[in-house]
């Protein structure tokens, strides 16, 4: 069979396990997802007729070492063989049974980094080659049917993939701009090239409202401090995934915008009310809930005015009680990956049985794959696990795979095409923010520049140097008319005192110390990014993008 026609035959097999036929749907056209089709019950029969080893296979989403399933190197076979028994990603969904997989990619800026041991991504053709090798293991599974293939790509300083792409801005930079068509437009360009390399699952959006004040751990990955701009903004992104056939995640539920400690190293606490919880924290999920979002990803949050001292993934007050109770959902939840610390105050086993007890339905990234395998099989046996709780998960599984699994699969073409370019740019051009200086008019610099950034930030001022050069301006070494790059993880020490113009490509606190008269905003690094930072300083372009978080001392837009 020829492999670009995967996600029909995926179809196919799903609606063999779900309804019995003998063949699947016609596939609709590119980038549109299946219509409803089986009942619920039928998939809960289909999930109840499984062997409890593929029933605890599906609930589980690990990583694996190596950019190929079945030809990887010495070094990713020794990996694998340490922290799974196996020789490949291939084997690894063999043995266990697996119902999902996430490719897992570093950076030095990534945020997330501590819960990535690994990179299996490198440019679209490889990925999708790996994908297409992980989708025929699993349809060599007694199940049958397609797996789910996640991935970080929430742009800006979270994305896996990072080479061959379009790159969107940060969620920031879409809250600034404040524009959701154009935001739907800009995801569903991203997940159709998602789709393109076999990724199904995007672990995106971030629904997290930023705290009012600075700091906070999540910084440019939300869309801004005001729930229901935030929300507007999830429910786009959701629907532009969904148009193009990628099943959208909001994450870190209930809310993880409000902490300053970072929940890959220790337990944020959340000391909201449950009044401030819902008028201040939940509203971005309702929203994504209802624009259809595919699943809902629990945090390592410790919310103290539901259940002190336990986090969020492994509480079924805030998991059943809260999520699917309370806001009514019953979809995929998947908890955020159990590698990080506070998902490690129990063995590997235990840890993935609480999480599932608490409601949950994917298990990300459990370390020690051979024991939580093991160990859930047998819990499911000695009846610790009831095996109608692991069923209803399972079903859950089932009709999310059902609906995406009938997408057309787009071709590797389609990435890095021009209307596809052109959606990123049109956000980030709306996104440039002037929080001091002139809008509009004339210039807002004339003469030689000279481009200077802060440790970290010289690809965005190489950005910056060509933007300003396509434009007609003298871009010099030295002497210059100074103008300063800051970006993630600068503070008053990394500005220029004799800069006259900050550029800000991160969250835009910094600026708040800043002396120099004028003042951008970018919210990003990309070379689109930067290019509308050009356009603006050489007075080419408006900056109608206002900040979506307040900074001490500078209104939100000069422009009004």
């Amino acid at each position: 069979m020829d492999i670009s026609g995967r996600w029909v035959a995926g179809a196919a097999l799903l609606a063999v396990a779900l309804l019995g036929g003998c063949g699947g749907p016609a596939a609709p056209p590119a980038g549109t997802p299946a219509a409803p089709a089986a009942p619920g019950d039928a998939a809960a029969r289909a999930a109840a007729a499984l062997a409890d080893e593929d029933l605890v296979g599906q609930v589980l989403m690990p990583f694996a070492y190596g950019a190929d399933a079945t030809a990887v190197s010495p070094g990713s076979v020794a990996a694998n063989r340490a922290s799974a028994g196996v020789d490949t990603a291939a084997d690894m969904i063999a043995r266990y049974r697996l119902g999902g997989l996430i490719l897992t990619g570093q950076s030095a800026d990534d945020p997330t980094a501590a819960s990535q041991p690994t990179s299996n991504v490198d440019d679209p053709a490889q990925v999708r080659r790996l994908t297409d090798g992980l989708q025929r293991a699993a349809r060599a599974l007694p199940a049958g049917v397609p797996l789910l293939v996640g991935t970080d790509q929430e742009y800006g300083t979270v994305a896996r993939i990072r080479t061959g792409v379009t790159a969107l801005p940060s969620a920031m930079a879409f809250g600034a701009a404040a524009r959701p068509a154009a935001t739907r437009a800009a995801w569903r360009a991203a997940g159709a090239e998602l789709a393109a390399m076999g990724v199904n699952v995007a672990f995106a959006p971030v629904a997290d409202v930023h705290a009012a004040a600075p700091g906070g751990v999540i910084g440019s990955r939300s869309y801004g401090s005001t729930p229901e701009a935030v929300g507007g903004q999830v429910a786009a992104a959701v629907g532009g995934l969904r148009g193009a056939g990628v099943a959208a995640t909001l994450k870190h539920f209930p809310g993880h915008g409000q902490t300053v400690v970072d929940s890959h190293a220790d337990l944020p606490r959340l000391d909201r009310s449950l009044p401030a919880l819902r008028s201040g924290d939940l509203p971005p999920f309702r929203a994504g809930i209802a624009a259809g979002a595919g699943l809902v990803m629990t945090g390592h949050l410790d919310l103290r005015a539901v259940d002190p001292g336990t986090p969020a993934a492994f509480s079924r007050p805030v998991v059943t009680g809260l999520l699917r109770e309370q806001l009514g959902y019953d979809g995929v939840v998947v908890t955020d990956a159990l590698n990080m610390a506070p998902a490690r105050r129990w063995p590997p086993a235990e840890a993935a049985l609480r999480a599932l007890l608490a409601g949950n339905d994917l298990l990300l990234m459990p370390p020690d794959l051979p024991a939580v395998h093991a160990g859930l099989v047998a819990a499911v046996r000695d009846g610790r696990l009831p095996r109608d709780r692991l069923v209803a998960s399972v079903a859950r599984l089932l009709r999310l795979k059902q609906r995406w699994a009938a997408v057309r699969q787009p071709a590797l073409s389609t990435l890095r095409g021009a209307a596809h370019q052109h959606a990123a740019a049109a956000v980030a051009a709306a996104a440039a923010t002037v929080l001091r200086g002139r809008c509009g008019g004339p210039p807002l610099l004339a003469g030689p520049v000279t481009v200077t950034a802060a440790a970290d930030q010289a690809p965005a001022a190489a950005r910056l140097r060509a933007g300003l050069a396509a434009r007609g301006v003298a871009v010099v070494p030295a002497g210059g008319v100074p103008v300063h790059v800051v970006g993630q993880g600068d503070d008053a020490a990394d500005l220029r005192a004799d800069a006259a113009v900050t550029v800000a490509t991160d969250t835009p606190y910094v600026l708040a110390a800043a002396r120099s008269p004028v003042l951008l905003a970018t919210y990003s690094t990309t070379a689109a990014a930067m290019d509308a930072a050009a356009a603006v300083l050489v007075g080419a372009a408006a900056a109608p993008g206002r900040a979506p978080v307040a900074v001490p001392g500078l209104p939100r837009s000069t422009c009004g």
